[in-house]
């Protein structure tokens, strides 16, 4: 088949973008990635794709979903906490008042990350993290969490794999958040994702060998530690990267530093209507140092309100 026509097919798997640059660039280099015998060919085993989740593949406003299911679980639990009506952050929490959570800094956000995550077994975290996707809502959309995903980003993973690319997830949310949920939204399955973790401990309980989960951190997946989990976990440097925000900055740089061809992806939040605009100033998703390094980087910049004409599967 020429490359022209190719290119059109593969176009096509790509339905909820709208023609131009974006979508351009991203058909242009997986052509000459699988084209054998091209300059660029890659060979299938190398065919490495990363994402971000958060912000890249679901929303992360008004908040990051693992912050909203901490302040769910924290609700849920409080009737066996009386204490933390007098202890802070949780009762900060309690009232509703996020300006008080966020008083308590990172030792605070730590402190509820381990109570609601810590002291069960792997297989009790799995199942509560499960039922709380089963009927949680989110805030604006007042739909499941697993129908507040991206749309184009969800087609850009099915293309990829139909070219012959894996494809994994390299978030600084919980590995154990993000694993009983990511093959349902996103056909990643949970071998093939890569997150902050907690430590966890083998034990007995009674006859019954158990992984539990213990209130220290392990490894934190954000940052300069992004790079460092696709060393460690994957064992090769990928080919294509997609985040959105700062916290991808390593990430995205170490990637498309690699010899051959290379692809960067950023997703720009551009669309107050549709979903939420916001960058350099965010709290949440801040992207500045990468949106600024993005041009002379060779990253493609993806304008959600400009490239995506749809975002979520649920738009009429």
């Amino acid at each position: 088949m020429p490359a022209a026509f190719a290119a059109d097919a593969q176009s096509a798997d790509l339905p909820s973008w709208n023609d131009g640059d974006a979508k351009s660039a991203i058909v242009d280099f997986v052509t000459r990635v699988t084209t054998e015998g091209g300059r660029d060919y890659v060979a299938v085993p190398d065919r490495i794709a990363v994402f971000d989740n958060d912000g890249t593949l679901w929303t992360e406003q008004p908040n990051y979903f693992q912050a909203l299911f901490i302040n769910d679980r924290v609700k849920a639990l409080a009737p066996e906490h009386p204490e933390w009506k007098d202890k802070e952050p949780f009762a900060s929490l309690l009232k509703g008042d996020m300006a008080g959570v966020a008083a308590s800094g990172e030792k605070g956000i730590v402190e509820l990350g381990m109570a609601t995550h810590a002291g069960m077994t792997t297989e009790a975290f799995n199942k509560i993290v499960t039922d709380w996707f089963a009927t949680a809502r989110h805030p604006r959309f007042d739909r499941p969490y697993n129908e507040i995903t991206f749309l184009p980003m969800r087609e850009l993973l099915d293309y990829l794999r139909a070219n012959g690319f894996r494809t994994y997830i390299v978030s600084g949310g919980g590995i154990e958040f993000m694993r009983p949920m990511t093959e349902e939204m996103y056909g990643i399955p949970p071998e093939q994702v890569i997150g902050s973790s907690i430590t966890t401990r083998y034990q007995l309980e009674g006859d019954t060998p158990v992984l539990m989960r213990e209130p220290t951190v392990d490894f934190i997946d954000d940052g300069p530690g992004k790079p460092v989990g696709i060393n460690k976990f994957i064992g090769r440097r990928p080919i294509f990267v997609a985040g959105n925000s700062d916290g991808d900055y390593e990430m995205l740089r170490w990637v498309t530093s690699g010899p051959g061809a290379r692809f960067g992806l950023i997703v720009h939040h551009t669309d107050g209507e549709r979903e939420w605009a916001y960058d350099r100033q965010s709290h949440i998703g801040k992207l500045d140092k990468a949106l600024t390094e993005a041009p002379e980087r060779g990253w493609q910049l993806v304008d959600m309100k400009a490239d995506w004409n749809r975002i979520y599967a649920f738009e009429k």
